[in-house]
C-alpha cells in the first residue's frame, strides 16, 4: 500500500519549534511526529511506499529520511506555492500515475493508535463502493464544562468532556486512487471543495473509532501527548 502524508504547513501555533524545520520533524516523546506517523503505517499495512505533500522547509525532510525508511521507499511532492490540501492530494496522486487502488492519506500532524488495516478492509469490502472513507473522533471539548440548575446553581464542574455523539474528521482517509482525482481541486481544501461533492454523490463512508487520537498542534498537544504515550508505555509494559 502506498501512503500520502500532508506536509506542507508552516506550524505556526507551534512557533519557535518550527522556526528551522516543517512540523512533521517536531519531536514528540523523542521522536519526530513523521517517524510515529510512519512506524504507525508499517505496523498496520504492508507499506510499500509514503510521499511527503510538502513545502515549507521541505528539504529538512529529505535530509532526515534521504529515499527510505525501514525498507520503505520514501517520495516528496513539492509544492511551489501552497495548493491547500486538495491541490496537494491531487498533484501527488497525479504524478504517481497511480492506478485502480486504494492508498492512505493523512494529515501530517495526526498521532493514533488506529487500526489502519480495519480501517482499509472497511473501504474495500463496502457494498456502496466509496470512494473514500474517512477517519471520525468523537469530539472532546478543549474547555472544562460548568453544568448549572434551573436556579443557575453550579451542580458540578467537568474538565475537558468527550461527546461521544458528536465527531470530528480525524485526518486518516482510505481512498480510491483513480476516483479520487477528479473530484479534487488544483487548488483548495479536500474538506470544503472535495467531501460535500462525494457526501451529495454517496460517495463517502465514515469510520468512527473512539481509540488514541490527538491532534499536534500547540505546545500544549506535544505535552498532553507524550503524557498520554507515557502512560500507554507503563500500562503496557
Amino acid at each position: 500500500m502506498k501512503a500520502l502524508i500532508l506536509a506542507g504547513g508552516q506550524g505556526l501555533r507551534l512557533r519557535p519549534l518550527t522556526d528551522d524545520k516543517p512540523k512533521p520533524l517536531v519531536a514528540v516523546g523523542g521522536k519526530p511526529i513523521a517517524e510515529w506517523q510512519l512506524d504507525w503505517l508499517i505496523k498496520n499495512v504492508k507499506l510499500e511506499q509514503a510521499t511527503f505533500l510538502c513545502g515549507y522547509k521541505w528539504t529538512r525532510l529529505k535530509e532526515h529520511f534521504g529515499d527510505s525508511y525501514r525498507g520503505v521507499r520514501i517520495e516528496y511532492s513539492v509544492e511551489e506555492t501552497p495548493l491547500g490540501t486538495g491541490g496537494a492530494f491531487r498533484k501527488a496522486i497525479v504524478a504517481a500515475k497511480l492506478g485502480d487502488e486504494d492508498v492512505a492519506m493523512m494529515n501530517g500532524d495526526i498521532v493514533t493508535d488506529l487500526p489502519l488495516g480495519e480501517m482499509v478492509a472497511a473501504h474495500t469490502s463496502a457494498k456502496s463502493k466509496p470512494t473514500v472513507t474517512l477517519l471520525l473522533v468523537p469530539y472532546k471539548s478543549r474547555f472544562g464544562i460548568v453544568h448549572i440548575d434551573g436556579q443557575n446553581r453550579v451542580k458540578k464542574f467537568e474538565e475537558k468532556p468527550e461527546f461521544p455523539d458528536a465527531w470530528i474528521n480525524g485526518g486518516v482517509y482510505v481512498a480510491n486512487a483513480k476516483r479520487l482525482p477528479p473530484n479534487l481541486p488544483e487548488k483548495g481544501d479536500i474538506e470544503r471543495e472535495t467531501f460535500p461533492k462525494l457526501v451529495s454523490s454517496g460517495e463517502i463512508m465514515a469510520y468512527p473509532y473512539r481509540g488514541f487520537w490527538s491532534l499536534i498542534d500547540s505546545i500544549k498537544d506535544i505535552q498532553e501527548v507524550e503524557k498520554e504515550l507515557g502512560l500507554r508505555a507503563t500500562s503496557q509494559g
